[in-house]
C-alpha cells in the first residue's frame, strides 16, 4: 500500500547515490579548474573532454533527483559516505553512475530495493544500471509500493575465525595482501590439496560478469553464464556458499599443486 499523508505514517525515503566525477575529483585535488587544465594538459589529455561528461553525468543526476515525489524524504549519498550512513529497512536505492557502485552500495543493504540508473550509456556497460534517467520516476514509485519486476542477488560472505565477517556483490578475493604467491590448503570431505598461486576468487552469479569474467577469458575457459538484465533488489540477507572445488572452478584459477609436506622428523 503506498504512504498517504493522513494515514500517520512517516513519508516514504529514497537514497540516492552517486560517486565524485572525475572533474569533481581533479578539482578538490589541484584546487582550481585552471590547475586541473594544467595537470591534465600535462598527460595529453583536455579538459574539455572530461568536463563534457561531467556535464552529461550532472544532467542525467538532476532528471532522477527532479523525478522524485516532492513528499517524500530524500538522501542524497557519496561513495565515500556509505560507511556511516544508516538505511532504514523500507528505503528505495537510486544508484546513478557505474555497475561497480551497485556492488559498493550492496554489501550496506539487507533487503532494500535497488534502482540502477545508467547516466552514460556508451561508457557503462549497465549490467547493474540498466535503466536511463527518465525512467527514475516510475521505477522508484513502483519500488515503494513493491511491484515490478525484481531481481534478487545474493551475497558472497566470508567469515574469519576471529569473528569478522566480509560480504560482497561481485566478489571476495582470498589471498595474500602483497604481490607474493599465497600457500594455502584446500579441503572437500576427506580430500585436501595443497597450492599455491595468487589466491582465490569467490564470485556470485552478478560478479559473473566482472573480474572472475575477465580471469575465465584470459585462461581459456568457457564464460559463466550472464545474469538476469534488470536489478531492482539486493537480497543483503542471502549468502552463497561452495566447496573448495567449486572456488577454484568458478573463479578460473590455475593453481600449482605443491606436493605434499614431508613427515616431521621425530
Amino acid at each position: 500500500m503506498g504512504w498517504e499523508k493522513r494515514s500517520g505514517m512517516a513519508p516514504p525515503r529514497v537514497v540516492v547515490v552517486r560517486r565524485p566525477t572525475a572533474l569533481e575529483g581533479l578539482l578538490a585535488r589541484h584546487g582550481s579548474p585552471g590547475q586541473a587544465r594544467f595537470f591534465l594538459q600535462g598527460r595529453g589529455q583536455k579538459f574539455e573532454d572530461v568536463e563534457a561528461v561531467h556535464n552529461g553525468f550532472m544532467a542525467a543526476y538532476r532528471v532522477v533527483c527532479d523525478a522524485i515525489p516532492p513528499q517524500w524524504r530524500v538522501v542524497r549519498l557519496e561513495r565515500k559516505e556509505l560507511s556511516r550512513f544508516s538505511f532504514e529497512p523500507g528505503d528505495v536505492v537510486v544508484v546513478v553512475g557505474p555497475d561497480g557502485l551497485v556492488a559498493n552500495v550492496a554489501k550496506y543493504l539487507d533487503g532494500q530495493r535497488v534502482v540502477g540508473i545508467n547516466p552514460d550509456p556508451k561508457q557503462y556497460d549497465g549490467v547493474l544500471v540498466p535503466h536511463p534517467p527518465q525512467a527514475a520516476g516510475k521505477l522508484m514509485q513502483d519500488a515503494m509500493r513493491g511491484v515490478g519486476p525484481l531481481s534478487p542477488r545474493t551475497l558472497v560472505e566470508a567469515r574469519l575465525d576471529d569473528g569478522q565477517v566480509l560480504r560482497a556483490l561481485n566478489e571476495i578475493f582470498v589471498g595474500h595482501i602483497s604481490h607474493q604467491s599465497a600457500r594455502y590448503v584446500l579441503k572437500v570431505g576427506e580430500r585436501s590439496e595443497r597450492h599455491s598461486s595468487s589466491g582465490l576468487l569467490v564470485s556470485s552469479g552478478t560478479g559473473a560478469t566482472g573480474w572472475a569474467r575477465s580471469i575465465m577469458r584470459a585462461s581459456g575457459l568457457a564464460e559463466a553464464a550472464p545474469p538476469t538484465s534488470k536489478v531492482s533488489k539486493v537480497a543483503g540477507s542471502s549468502t552463497a556458499t561452495a566447496t573448495a572445488t567449486d572456488l577454484t572452478a568458478a573463479a578460473g584459477i590455475k593453481p600449482t599443486r605443491l606436493p605434499p609436506e614431508p613427515p616431521a622428523l621425530a
